[in-house]
């Protein structure tokens, strides 16, 4: 078990992992989570149609048993049948090999290791949609049609306010097509929150864009607001324009699915 695991022992498992291998594991330490389904869109793309799930699958399982991945327990019902709908986090030895993976990397290792758990069904969506960004992201990027220098997800994507306090963005990302780039923070709102209590939470940013506040690129960041479907984006975008300025130039609100071809389109402007 990955607890019995020396840290030497890690470091010469590490040391003989591929470069997948290490890329799969920074991308679940970025993330949190990841579904089967992403990281083959991720990984495994290259493959053929025919043998790209079953790369994976084996890829996985051996990672799963060194004890550096682990496959989450899908809540009752679960969210997708297969292989493709499970959910991969780091294991304890993954968690405790990314100083080895790490080397020369600007990203932090968790303090101490942890083992992975099962969130609630609603905490496992809201993180996957967060997932999710960060995939379409790559795929961008590897259509050329962006760089994606930076991604960053709770709690690394946390910075000051310049208010004493704390803004905890779910996701931010730095974005660059030629010699353009734009910084977002990102909100994923799944309409389970009232208009109010996501009100509150925009306002904190109207307040920290007063305070000639600063995000981890030393720029006011804009912020996207990503909706589940139409109704919401009409309440969201409503609730938008009722804000003091500089809303109007600093929120843009958008369907999930369309979230990252609005960035990619105000890169662009």
């Amino acid at each position: 078990m990955t607890a019995r695991l020396s840290l030497a022992r890690v470091e010469r498992l590490a040391a003989n992992l591929s470069a997948r291998d290490r890329s799969i594991i920074l991308d679940l330490a970025r993330t949190r989570i990841l579904a089967g389904s992403q990281l083959t869109r991720l990984h495994f793309h290259d493959l053929s149609k025919n043998s790209r799930e079953r790369k994976r699958r084996d890829v996985l399982f051996r990672l799963i048993s060194i004890g550096f991945v682990a496959a989450l327990e899908r809540p009752i019902g679960g969210i997708r049948a297969g292989s493709k709908g499970l959910i991969y986090a780091l294991d304890s030895g993954g968690q405790r090999a990314l100083p080895f993976i790490l080397a020369g990397e600007q990203q932090d290792p968790p303090e101490r290791a942890r083992k992975p758990w099962t969130p609630g069904q609603t905490f496992l969506l809201h993180s996957l949609d967060v997932s999710e960004l960060y995939v379409q992201l790559v795929e961008l990027e590897r259509a050329g049609a962006i760089a994606l220098p930076q991604f960053l997800t709770e709690p690394a994507s946390w910075f000051p306010n310049g208010l004493g306090g704390i803004l905890k963005p779910d996701a931010y990302t730095l974005l660059q097509f030629g010699d353009v780039e734009d910084s977002w923070v990102i909100e994923v709102d799944r309409a389970t929150e009232s208009l109010p209590t996501l009100r509150r939470k925009l306002l904190a940013y109207v307040d920290f864009a007063h305070a000639g506040g600063e995000g981890p690129d030393r720029v006011t960041p804009r912020v996207l607001v990503t909706v589940p479907h139409p109704g919401r984006l009409t309440a969201v975008q409503g609730l938008i324009e009722g804000l003091p300025e500089p809303a109007g130039q600093l929120f843009t609100a958008a369907l999930f699915g369309e979230a990252t071809r609005t960035m990619v389109r105000v890169l662009r402007e």
